[in-house]
């Protein structure tokens, strides 16, 4: 009983009231079972419409027979196999990642508006892709070269966002509380930004432009070996969230409570840090700086399956989130018309309105 009235205090964070029957019942997963499938079916006909839907306007039908492997004119295959195929697989792997990522960033520091990237990993990839436009070009180096600009921007991002994890690391083992760690994380996003500000006021105005689209966020673009690697990087990450679940539950009560169970809270940081960057530091440095996703899909997961467990929460984020995803690409491509709108501004309109909701409700409390 001791042990669940704590866990009770700590739905408190979230402003989830969940009976305490529920609680004891902690880490069944079978009477969630139609709420998982009701989820996966949106998932499904949001990844088919994803595929189906677009600028250019193709009968369903020849689409479908496209993906078979069926006789279809050229431009469809093309269109489907090389377009959209892999910009839906970019938006799902983008959605999982960036939203188990923010699940772990609210648990890990107790604050229901916590993001993939409060701890400057976002700031931090951002540096690294000024650093390789905007430097590129201060040193005469042609980056519209099909090689160099294949991963070069990636590969910078994602280093930039590795660097900054790294001293964040540096840094935790100095610090007493997580609190002390995020205000440290918000400095150091700060720090770089104004970093990438000055950057900015001395580039040429082609780099300028070139990191400027950057930052509205795009899944299109990416090649099969780009994929790939984004495909590898999260599947290490979401391996990594998947071994932290026990450790995340423990820290739903505090962390006395969990240094109380054995948990290593050191070390626990390490591995939530070092799955934050393979997650949203890989999306980052590939797709551009999504935001809100990370905010807003953990407490749509926690008001669906009014549960706090992480094993319950990890893979129903991640279900959500891949589908929120696919659903916001699908929006900005504006299916029938020739303009595509930045993928930050649809997820800010659909993020914001759940902030705001946040707010709001613990305002009421």
């Amino acid at each position: 009983m001791a042990n669940l009235k704590k866990l009770n205090k700590m739905l408190h964070i979230f402003k989830l009231s969940l009976p305490t029957t529920k609680m004891a019942k902690v880490g069944s997963n079978s009477r969630y079972l139609y709420k998982y499938a009701i989820a996966t079916l949106c998932f499904a006909i949001l990844l088919a419409a994803n595929i189906l839907l677009g600028s250019v306007s193709i009968p369903a039908s020849d689409s479908i027979s496209a993906l078979l492997g069926n006789s279809t004119p050229d431009y469809v295959r093309e269109i489907i196999w090389s377009f959209r195929v892999p910009k839906a697989i970019t938006a799902l792997l983008a959605g999982l990642a960036l939203s188990i990522c923010g699940l772990q960033m609210q648990t890990l520091f107790r604050n229901p508006l916590a993001d993939p990237f409060i701890l400057g990993i976002s700031a931090g990839a951002g540096l690294g892709v000024a650093l390789f436009v905007m430097g590129s070009s201060a040193f005469g180096i042609d980056i519209s070269s099909s090689a160099y600009a294949s991963f070069g921007m990636a590969a910078a991002g994602w280093t930039g966002a590795m660097g900054i994890t790294l001293l964040i690391m540096a840094v935790s083992s100095r610090l007493k509380d997580n609190l002390s760690l995020l205000i440290f994380g918000i400095m150091s996003g700060s720090a770089v930004t104004a970093v990438i500000s000055l950057l900015q006021y001395f580039s040429s105005s082609a780099s300028l432009k070139s990191f400027v689209l950057w930052t509205m966020g795009s899944f299109s673009g990416l090649n099969q070996d780009q994929i790939y690697i984004l495909t590898i990087m999260v599947i290490c990450g979401l391996a990594l969230s998947i071994y932290n679940i026990k450790d995340l539950n423990a820290l739903l009560a505090g962390e006395t409570y969990a240094k109380s169970l054995g948990v290593n809270l050191q070390f626990t940081r390490i591995r939530i840090l070092t799955a934050s960057t393979l997650l949203a530091g890989s999306i980052t440095a590939f797709c551009g700086p999504v935001g809100f996703i990370g905010i807003a899909v953990p407490h749509i997961s926690r008001m669906i399956f009014k549960n706090a467990d992480h094993k319950v929460l990890l893979p129903a984020t991640a279900i959500l989130g891949a589908a929120i995803m696919l659903f916001t690409d699908t929006v900005s491509q504006l299916p029938g018309h020739s303009t595509v709108l930045p993928v930050n501004t649809v997820s800010a309109l659909i993020g914001i309105p759940v902030i705001l909701m946040i707010i709001l409700k613990r305002k009421m409390q």
